[in-house]
């Protein structure tokens, strides 16, 4: 197809969570990106790189600088990172304060799991994200229920269940 357009990092969340029909539980299996992305017919070269497979509750400072470093490394300027919701905006300040200014950075991530099909928000949410990332300025930010936020202007409401922003 091509040279890559824009790098995907995957680093798990609720995204790729798969549901367990025999124990109720929730747990990582493959990513869903690659067939997202043909099932939404998009014509965008992408590179999917699998960093980690973590629900955000769990990450770590040492799994930031893992998605720091590759943001660093790769040669795309374009970015986009599938990320838990819980602690997407944490590791978006991380990765402003990691100086990666020459690239636009986009973490997304979804409220329900891809598996869960039509009521997954994760279709949308990741559409937003490939749209935001080619038409952004250089920059780290949160694409969410179809709005764009700066990393250091937005919080998960608990109570809504959507993204808002601080200020």
């Amino acid at each position: 197809m091509g040279r890559p357009e824009v790098q995907i990092y995957v680093t798990g969340g609720t995204f790729d969570k798969e549901y367990d029909y025999i124990t109720g539980e929730l747990y990582f299996k493959d990513t869903h990106l690659q067939d997202m992305f043909e099932r939404g017919r998009s014509t965008v070269t992408i590179d999917v790189k699998t960093l980690m497979m973590i629900d955000s509750l769990e990450m770590t400072d040492a799994d930031k600088d893992i998605i720091a470093h590759n943001c660093k490394s790769t040669k795309l300027d374009k970015i986009i990172i599938t990320h838990g919701t819980d602690r997407i905006v944490d590791t978006a300040k991380h990765l402003a304060d990691n100086d990666i200014s020459s690239k636009t950075i986009v973490l997304t991530g979804a409220m329900i799991p891809i598996a869960f099909g039509s009521s997954s928000d994760g279709f949308f949410n990741l559409g937003s994200a490939l749209a935001f990332v080619q038409s952004l300025p250089h920059g780290v930010y949160v694409v969410m229920n179809g709005r764009c936020f700066n990393y250091d202007n937005v919080r998960k409401n608990r109570q809504t269940g959507y993204f808002e922003t601080i200020k």
